[in-house]
């Protein structure tokens, strides 16, 4: 199966580090194509830049659709474009944060979320609501590091996560983290033997979603809130996106 993963941001280091980590759980027969949109912010920090850089997710998933793929991923822990994107996709679309929380009510009894900038929180408290998941969620941590401090060499993004990742368990009463940012997505492994307990990454996890759903032969439901757009005329510069 071919799989597109959208980092719906503009910055390539990220894009690649993203790939690298759905490649490393995927299986030996799937094929994964990470990419950005060819427009859109260098980092995700909020409701604006979720606004624009969800045109560019969208532009993807169109490609996609004619490139082939059999589902996507978007790797943003806003999940910006979701619910568009499954209106114009066959196949399933994932976002991390929502199979980074499924994922997570498989394994525990209740999680943390550990992000980055505080202004995102508002974001992660609609997307908890939105999924259902507000008994699970014990606590919303952020730690006002920028998101490309994760691609800076030498900063300490890395342990800054890591000891809210500590507090979060012994405070919130936790048993799992997620890991709030897509930039996170190389250090699930070492953050969950560093700290005892799952650390959860959505992009690995939605990999794996993605290539369940797949093998199970389920695509997007075209009935009611995910049918196809309805065919009418876009003017300006949206006209190429017209249904």
């Amino acid at each position: 199966m071919k799989i597109k993963i959208i980092n719906p941001n503009t910055t390539q280091s990220m894009t690649d580090k993203i790939g690298n980590a759905a490649r490393s759980v995927a299986l030996s027969g799937t094929e994964i194509v990470a990419v950005s949109p060819s427009m859109g912010p260098v980092s995700i920090e909020g409701h604006y830049d979720e606004a624009i850089a969800a045109i560019g997710v969208l532009d993807e998933v169109r490609k996609g659709e004619q490139q082939g793929f059999d589902g996507y991923i978007i790797a943003c822990f806003g999940d910006p474009g979701l619910l568009a994107a499954r209106e114009i996709a066959k196949g399933p679309v994932i976002g991390i944060a929502e199979a980074a929380m499924h994922a997570a009510s498989f394994i525990g009894t209740g999680f943390s979320i550990v992000s980055m900038l505080d202004r995102g929180r508002p974001i992660l408290e609609h997307l908890v609501h939105a999924y259902g998941m507000e008994r699970k969620c014990r606590g919303i941590r952020t730690t006002d590091v920028p998101v490309l401090e994760l691609e800076r060499e030498g900063s300490n993004a890395q342990q800054v996560i890591l000891a809210e990742c500590r507090r979060a368990l012994q405070e919130d009463k936790s048993d799992t983290i997620l890991l709030g940012c897509a930039g996170l997505s190389d250090l699930f492994t070492y953050i969950s033997a560093e700290i005892g307990a799952p650390a959860i990454d959505g992009v690995t996890a939605a990999t794996k979603m993605v290539e369940a759903l797949v093998g199970l032969r389920l695509s997007t439901s075209k009935v009611q809130g995910f049918a196809y757009p309805e065919r009418k005329p876009y003017r300006g510069m949206f006209e190429p996106f017209a249904p």
